[in-house]
């Protein structure tokens, strides 16, 4: 098995058509790319004919198929333990490799020996960029945001379309270099989702290993941060696995002192919100919360809690 050069490893939870399609993509990529590869699919504890679906599927080499629901830095990096790749290939369930993005991030790293990590440039749907790429959280890029500055100053995958180094990159799809990720660290499952990657990142960075950005490498990538009838609890732990990094790389007292300034720009973005047709300012709102009190509310984490009790509750029926 040390013959493999890329292993794909993919996460999914109850999303069993949009698992088909990235599967789908994946077999085509397979079959364009001049070196060996394996495909991985950790299942979250579907209950929608994912596991079977996967199981079956004939661009599928394992399939990992969890008996309760657990965040997605810890399935991330059990994907990562049980590949026999020189290289990993992060995927979400919800991102469609376009032709030629595997072997775009493979050149891209074997291009910059230094370099740990490549992420893909995404796209929305409707084929519309998709922010893929930031600086690290600082009080730059947080008074950038007070500013509404954001995408001038802290967005990286804008401008010319080169590859290039940058702080970090989202992990919807992104290839990593296996050895050097464990001789660092997996992912580290305190984030049950958000900002795991750009942990991962800062601590590749910080002993001199950067991060890629290839818009040569494109995938379609279905964002559900802010719709959907869980829009609450993504921005609730979305906004926690922001403090912890902030607390962790930066300082408990940096963080607390930073949230106001984090906030202000949804609160401004809710009051303009009620004037402008489309928008809904009670999610920035929610967003100006979490900010200010990320320990508060219920996240993704809770919900997967409660899923796992009433599922254990039933099977002991």
């Amino acid at each position: 098995m040390n013959d493999i050069e890329v292993t794909y490893c993919i996460v999914n939870t109850a999303q069993r058509d949009k698992l088909a399609e990235c599967l789908d993509a994946v077999g085509r990529e397979r079959a364009a790319v001049p070196f060996t590869t394996e495909v991985l699919v950790l299942d979250n504890f579907s209950q929608d004919g994912s596991a079977e679906l996967a199981q079956s599927h004939p661009a599928v080499d394992r399939v990992i198929a969890l008996p309760r629901r657990r965040g997605k830095a810890e399935n991330d990096s059990e994907l990562i333990g049980a590949a026999h790749g020189r290289f990993c290939l992060l995927l979400n369930e919800d991102a469609f490799l376009k032709p030629g993005a595997t072997a775009a991030l493979h050149a891209a790293l074997e291009g910059d020996p230094l370099a740990a990590a490549a992420g893909a440039r995404l796209l929305n749907p409707a084929g519309k960029a998709q922010p893929s790429a930031w600086r690290f959280p600082s009080w730059g890029t947080v008074l950038a945001g007070a500013l509404l500055l954001h995408r001038f100053v802290t967005v990286q995958s804008g401008g010319a379309a080169v590859t290039r180094r940058v702080d970090w990159a989202q992990s919807a799809a992104m290839l990593l270099r296996t050895d050097t990720v464990e001789a660092i660290g997996r992912l580290d499952p305190a984030y049950f989702v958000y900002s795991d990657e750009t942990d991962l990142c800062k601590r590749l960075a910080d002993r001199g290993r950067p991060t890629l950005y290839v818009p040569g490498a494109e995938a379609v990538h279905h964002e559900g941060l802010s719709t959907g009838d869980s829009a609450e609890r993504r921005i609730v732990e979305f906004a926690r696995g922001r403090d912890r990094y902030l607390r962790t790389h930066l300082g408990s007292l940096t963080s607390l002192a930073m949230r106001p300034l984090i906030a202000f720009p949804y609160l401004l973005r809710s009051i303009a919100a009620t004037a402008l047709p489309g928008h809904d300012p009670q999610r920035y709102r929610a967003h100006a919360r979490a900010a200010m009190r990320p320990a508060d509310g219920e996240g993704l984490r809770e919900a997967a809690a409660a899923f796992n009790r009433r599922e254990s509750a039933r099977a002991a029926v």
